[in-house]
């Protein structure tokens, strides 16, 4: 119901609420009050370049100088135009203003072109050659910024209209005397060449149907565009920022079977004992913890660098140089794993605060050679990251259980990430064993600021 009370607002088809989501017609709308914005200052710009030009311009000396209308007229039409600008920024316009404001437009501009035979004593044949005319054009351009080829169709069909009406005035005034057959007698005199005015009226015809023609194209253009911008923040919330990004730049479709070796590091989260606290809570209380804690370790990830790769429960898996190729790849991992683990106090008080016991977030870091992939078939596609230092990672992830830490690294990570700078502080566990894991592991706890 909003949605059609917007469209007979703005003079939108009824139906156009009904062809396309309540949010992109939100979009679609919002570029509509935008154009209309646009249109009045054009408008009054055009008001006082013309403006400009007529104080600076020298008079013509055969010029009635008891009487100009052109102040008249222009103040006119500029007040009009302002109060249109004010309309626009205070609200949407109704249909009817902007018919109003179409119809405005045309009658100051022929009334303008109506008393030049005044202001030079003239019959009224006169005012047919004056080539102020030509202004009409500039009239239904502006409307073009519309995207809408019904207000260049109005237009258009008005300035017709209008034209129709002055052309045949002088026969009305001075009767069917007033009209030649002959272009040099038309140029020389004040006479009615029909041929002439027929060839003007076709012309505003012609221009509206191809500025309309244009339009219905650059609309569907706007509405495909303005679709795809949905779409493409809709991505962004689903995919993450890097892995949209990495879609919609590519130069060619992204196609299942697309690899890529990368030098990256692996981020893995949990929340320690998150499932006998979901069992024993409402789905609403447990949908709300874990977008808490989603929103505070996301951002996180995201601020240095880390792309999440997806969400795995109450886990979260995040990825940084595997989309595009870094050398601080590991440092920037742990960089971030510090932070959310320096954040605990945080979500612990706002466990405590929300009368929740507590869910510790858990986490490991591990940067290795890995494939950066597209999964799936030509309906369903899945970036991902497959090989051994994303596997490790979520071993290590769930050896924090065992050794009783906070987050756990690799020594080769650590390694790599003090060599790209990283600064951190964490504590030697030694060699360890660790389940599904070759060999022995030299490992390094991270701690939170609290204990050190």
């Amino acid at each position: 119901m909003i949605a059609k009370s917007l469209t007979r607002h703005l003079g939108l088809p009824e139906g156009a609420a009904d062809r396309m989501p309540a949010r992109v017609f939100q979009l679609v709308l919002a570029e509509e009050e935008r154009s209309e914005r646009l249109i009045g200052w054009v408008q009054l710009l055009i008001v006082i370049a013309t403006g400009t030009l007529y104080l600076i311009a020298p008079r013509p000396t055969d010029a009635n100088s008891m009487f100009q209308p052109v102040p008249a007229v222009l103040t006119t039409y500029a007040v009009f135009t302002i109060v249109r600008i004010v309309a626009s920024y205070r609200g949407f316009l109704p249909g009817w203003f902007l018919v109003l404001s179409m119809i405005a437009d045309v009658a100051q501009l022929y009334t303008l072109i109506f008393t030049i035979h005044i202001a030079y004593a003239q019959p009224p044949a006169f005012y047919l050659k004056v080539p102020t005319f030509a202004y009409i054009f500039v009239l239904i351009a502006i409307r073009a910024l519309r995207f809408d080829a019904r207000f260049v169709i109005t237009q258009g069909l008005l300035a017709a209209a209008g034209w129709i009406l002055l052309t045949l005035y002088p026969i009305q005034a001075e009767g069917p005397g007033v009209i030649t057959r002959s272009f040099v007698a038309y140029m020389t005199d004040s006479l009615v060449l029909l041929g002439a005015e027929f060839d003007k009226v076709f012309t505003i015809l012609l221009v509206t149907a191809v500025l309309a023609l244009s339009l219905t194209r650059a609309r569907r253009t706007l509405i495909t565009a303005v679709r795809e911008s949905a779409a493409t923040r809709d991505m962004r919330r689903y995919f993450g920022t890097g892995v949209a990004d990495a879609i919609t730049s590519r130069e060619t479709a992204a196609m299942a079977g697309d690899a890529q070796d990368r030098d990256a590091a692996i981020l893995m989260l949990d929340l320690r004992g998150f499932t006998a606290f979901a069992a024993d809570r409402p789905p609403r209380a447990v949908v709300d913890t874990l977008t808490r804690y989603h929103r505070l370790v996301v951002p996180i990830i995201e601020r240095h660098g880390g792309v999440v790769d997806k969400f795995l429960g109450d886990g979260v898996m995040a990825t940084f140089g595997a989309l595009t190729p870094s050398a601080t790849a590991a440092a920037d991992c742990l960089a971030a794993l510090q932070e959310i683990v320096d954040a605990r106090a945080e979500w612990d008080a706002g466990l405590v605060a929300a009368g929740l016991p507590a869910v510790p977030i858990n986490g490991a870091a591990v940067a290795g050679r890995v494939v950066a992939a597209t999964l799936g078939s030509e309906a369903r596609l899945e970036f991902t990251v497959i090989g051994q230092a994303a596997n490790l990672a979520a071993k290590l992830e769930k050896f924090n259980k065992e050794t009783g830490t906070i987050a756990l690294t690799t020594d080769e990570t650590l390694s790599r990430a003090r060599a790209a700078g990283f600064a951190g502080d964490l504590s030697d566990l030694g060699p360890m064993r660790v389940a599904g894991a070759d060999g022995q592991l030299h490992l390094w706890a991270m701690t939170d600021e609290r204990s050190g």
